[in-house]
């Protein structure tokens, strides 16, 4: 067979692959959509995700169906989709800890971003720093003060070694210049309740976490995380706006499926979840909690990953943070 031909019929080859590529998107979702999500019944990234799960199934006339695989910073749950068939019946939201992990753990059993396709960025959920109501701590200048007059004194909590709220809390010691001693937790909820009681003096968390104990004046917000002031509790400044300068931190969560999603289908879903995070349903339920709705293209989700990856390691590293 001359080169021609050869060329020939792999162009011929090609356009039928293509074709069938394309027929598999137009007639996908078929049947109901597995939705992974490697945390805790309860948990923001949770209360998103069947939010957004609702929407999105209305959008491709199919259910998705919510699988909570919590435990081990979300590990176990995501190397459950990085193993699924790329057919788009196995998704999964995952949050911060994704671009976390790769720097705390030696070994990991898949690769955070090779083994994974981007889809979309749903949204992002500011962190706010809270104190006891009673806490002699009334605005972050009084904290900075005092952490400042005693080194290593103050207490802040999170929820765990290497979480979003521990490198919140590193990010702000660094950008504060101050030190104060870091308490890991399992999870957010024995957190919270330590916060309220005094036992633990501050600490970062995620605001639809604690938004209502904020409302209710369980507990006392000092600053938000974001550059800009949070819609569910405008009078609560900025970190930037109480003195610490170019502080920017927030959790984010993502919809991902496994690696070699069809182009196609990547399109399919993404438009779907710009779709569901557009929808006032949506918004009226996620903003009032202080959830920022994106539901970005897929561009930027890849952005995103690994400028949060870059993130993650350059404050893992400073802060000489391991895990077990």
């Amino acid at each position: 067979m001359t080169p021609t031909r050869i060329l020939a019929s792999c162009a011929l080859a090609l356009g039928a692959l293509c074709a069938a590529a394309a027929a598999v998107a137009a007639g996908y979702p078929d049947r109901p959509i597995r939705l992974i999500v490697p945390t805790s019944p309860g948990s923001t990234a949770d209360m998103v995700a069947r939010v957004v799960a609702e929407n999105l199934g209305k959008t491709l006339a199919q259910p998705l169906i919510v699988e909570n695989l919590a435990g081990a910073a979300g590990i176990p749950g995501t190397r459950q989709l990085v193993s699924a068939k790329p057919d788009g019946y196995t998704l999964a939201i995952v949050s911060s800890n994704h671009a976390i992990n790769p720097s705390l753990y030696k070994s990991m059993p898949y690769d955070s971003v090779k083994d994974i396709t981007p889809i979309s960025v749903i949204g992002t959920t500011p962190l706010v720093v809270v104190v006891a109501q009673n806490s002699p701590y009334r605005t972050m200048a009084d904290l900075l003060k005092a952490a400042r007059a005693q080194p290593g004194k103050i207490n802040y909590g999170s929820s765990g070694s290497g979480s979003v709220l521990h490198l919140a809390g590193e990010l702000l010691k660094s950008k504060a210049g101050v030190d104060m001693m870091h308490i890991p937790y399992r999870g957010g909820t024995a957190l919270i309740t330590d916060v309220m009681s005094g036992q633990i003096q501050v600490a970062f968390l995620a605001v639809p976490s604690v938004l209502a104990q904020v409302q209710a004046g369980k507990l006392h917000a000092l600053a938000v995380s974001t550059p800009e002031r949070v819609a569910a509790l405008p009078d609560v400044p900025t970190l930037d706006e109480a003195g610490v300068k170019d502080y920017s931190y927030d959790a984010w969560i993502s919809l991902i499926g496994p690696a070699g999603l069809p182009a196609d289908i990547v399109q399919k879903l993404q438009s779907a979840t710009q779709q569901a995070m557009r929808e006032p349903a949506v918004l009226k339920t996620l903003t009032p909690q202080g959830f920022v709705a994106q539901g970005s293209s897929t561009e930027l989700a890849v952005q995103t990953l690994a400028a949060e990856i870059s993130k993650s390691q350059a404050l893992v590293k400073a802060a000489a943070i391991t895990v077990e």
